[in-house]
């Protein structure tokens, strides 16, 4: 199942966000945003699973995919700045983009599913 895949890769991408932030030192602003950003997106994905609607799935989705764009720009902060390396945002971005794209999707399926 889809969901289940959405809610795994969005776990993994906590993990990987919580270890980048913990390197991150002397800029307690940028980690804490990144921080929260970056591990709100499985927790909504979560709450979507027990949504009491369809409209309520749908936004909680909608939640995680903005905080997908929210955790992409801070990572584009953090290597413009040189705070993170340029390979490590990629590998980031790439994964933050893999699960902004499933989002979408799912989003998009549920909105048809609502209308059909």
């Amino acid at each position: 199942m889809a969901e289940n895949k959405l809610a795994d890769m969005s776990t993994e991408f906590a993990v990987k966000i919580l270890n980048l932030t913990d390197g991150i030192k002397g800029h307690y602003s940028l980690s804490n945003q990144l921080e929260r950003s970056g591990t709100s997106i499985g927790a909504n994905i979560r709450e979507a699973k027990y949504a009491h609607s369809k409209a309520d799935f749908v936004a909680k989705l909608q939640i995680s995919l903005k905080e997908c764009y929210e955790t992409e720009y801070w990572i584009e902060i953090a290597q413009k700045s040189n705070i993170i390396s340029e390979d490590i945002a990629k590998n980031i971005l790439h994964d933050c983009g893999a699960i902004r794209r499933m989002l979408i999707a799912s989003i998009n399926t549920a909105k048809e599913n609502k209308n059909g």
